[in-house]
């Protein structure tokens, strides 16, 4: 195998549509890039799904002589890549509020099946951060809580079902992107811990996950100044990948770079040179989720840093035969069926026992409730639900019966009074937030909804801190995500024919 080649196979693509476009198949017949990640944009069924996949298997093969590593996000909950024929379980926090970590077991016993029906090997998850800090921005419901024993305990269960469904899973994102109050999609969040105090919380899931042999771990883009002096985040650090990683943890298996187009690389550092660093800190294979012609630049980069000896022939070769070794593992022939009424049916049991009740009853809703949401978030997700407004507002009044009424996500005062005026005369009110705890806005419009003296429930969509020291006569439910899974299962609790089973996770 050539040096262009060995490059190939420690890449991993993406390309924009359902089916492989010419700039990206001249990527994999030219620099033989080897694996693809795939997202919503990609998928529009199953049927096509599990034909894209074999298409890009045929086309890696014949051009590599080797399968393709084909990865995607399906976390479960508000990260979630599969289309609607498939089954797409509750997230992280919402299988916590089970209390039972056997859900997390049977969550990714589901997926793991959706996924091997469909061709794909690799699954971006579990999300095995501490979501310690309230205003973190992008983790939040997407972690399993805010104590690294909880996170650690779920995090095992969902490995072993993602073991017994073979499937590759990933913890992400290492060493921690739990206590950061940035987006590394955006900017260059930094967490100022010492290693000691990394070892104490961050660490302590992903320390659990590798002595229960995950084969797979993802780096995240966070400067960690008090163990890499240099300003590079931990995917571009040497101390942090081989250091931290690979020698102190002991960690033998597949390591794998976040996106490298994401803005904590390409706005400080550039996609290329990033790759190539990330390389040289001892990351086995890298993302480039979205843009070809920033592959090619990356690629020509890379052969630069081993021309000068800055990424060393052993470890390139080291990385490859591991690529190699997990192809031959995992690179299997699809398996069984996606979307069966069973595994539908599978997902609903644990998402009903998800809702949790945080304070407050559920008051009855009279004859004439309004339903009002902060913002369209529900716009541009697969439905496969017959209603035609597509808000969380909409969408609860078109099941349940009533008005909505939906503002900005972070609405003015103007907007709120004009929301108060528009709720008179109303039975009952139900607000739904999506991270409602991080814009103003959204919790001014829960206080003057709560002073209308109108029976009220407030419905957090997202993370739950939306939901802390409400009124008494507030009553508060976290449902954890906006899908249409979620929202169709919160009729039954809302209109009080059922009583919610979720606990807190988490301390709000």
């Amino acid at each position: 195998m050539d040096l262009k080649a060995k490059i190939g196979q420690r890449i991993m693509s993406g390309f924009p549509g359902p089916e492989m476009n010419e700039e990206f198949i001249n990527l994999v017949k030219e620099y033989k890039v080897s694996n693809v990640i795939l997202f919503k944009h990609n998928i529009v069924n199953k049927k096509q799904l599990k034909k894209l996949c074999a298409d890009i298997q045929t086309l890696v093969k014949s051009e590599t002589g080797h399968p393709a590593l084909i990865g995607i996000d399906q976390e479960g909950g508000v990260i979630t890549r599969l289309p609607s024929d498939c089954v797409n379980v509750p997230g992280a926090m919402a299988i916590a509020a089970t209390g039972d970590p056997g859900y997390a077991t049977k969550a990714a016993e589901i997926t793991g099946r959706e996924l091997r029906a469909l061709g794909i090997q690799i699954d971006y998850a579990p999300v095995a951060d501490v979501n310690n800090n309230p205003l973190n921005p992008i983790i939040g419901s997407r972690s399993f809580g805010d104590t690294p024993e909880q996170v650690s305990r779920y995090c095992l269960a969902t490995l072993k079902g993602f073991n017994n469904t073979g499937i590759i899973a990933t913890a992400k994102h290492f060493p921690g992107h739990g206590d950061t109050a940035n987006d590394s999609h955006v900017s260059l969040p930094m967490i100022d811990k010492s290693l000691d105090e990394l070892y104490e919380m961050e660490l302590v899931p992903f320390k659990a996950l590798i002595e229960d042999n995950i084969p797979s771990i993802m780096t995240t883009h966070i400067l960690f100044p008090q163990i890499e002096k240099e300003k590079i985040p931990a995917t571009m650090s040497r101390r942090i990948i081989t250091g931290l990683l690979k020698e102190e943890l002991g960690f033998k298996g597949l390591i794998t770079s976040d996106c490298m187009e994401m803005g904590a690389i390409a706005e400080y550092y550039g996609t290329a040179k990033g790759v190539a660093a990330a390389m040289a800190a001892g990351v086995d294979m890298v993302m480039i989720s979205h843009t070809v012609s920033k592959a090619v630049e990356a690629i020509k980069e890379v052969e630069k840093a081993v021309a000068d000896s800055r990424i060393s022939m052993n470890e390139m070769d080291e990385s490859v035969d591991k690529i190699l070794m997990y192809k031959k593992q995992y690179c299997l022939d699809p398996k069984g069926e996606a979307g069966t009424k069973e595994a539908f049916e599978a997902s609903e049991e644990i998402r009903n026992k998800t809702i949790t009740l945080v304070s407050g009853k559920i008051p009855p809703l009279g004859d004439k409730p309004v339903f009002v949401g902060c913002a369209d978030y529900r716009s541009g997700m697969v439905s496969n639900v017959e209603i035609n407004d597509t808000t969380s507002a909409g969408f609860m009044a078109g099941r349940i019966g009533g008005d909505s009424y939906v503002t900005t996500k972070d609405p003015t005062d103007e907007e709120i009074a004009k929301v108060a005026d528009y709720v008179k005369g109303h039975t009952s009110i139900i607000v739904n937030t999506y991270n409602g705890h991080l814009y103003d806005g959204q919790m001014k419009l829960v206080k003057a909804m709560s002073d209308m003296n109108i029976p009220m429930i407030l419905i957090a969509l997202r993370n739950p801190y939306d939901l802390k020291d409400l009124p008494s006569h507030v009553a508060g439910i976290a449902a954890w995500d906006y899908s249409n899974e979620t929202l169709a299962a919160l009729v039954p609790f809302v209109t009080g024919k059922v009583t919610p089973t979720g606990k807190m996770p988490i301390k709000l």
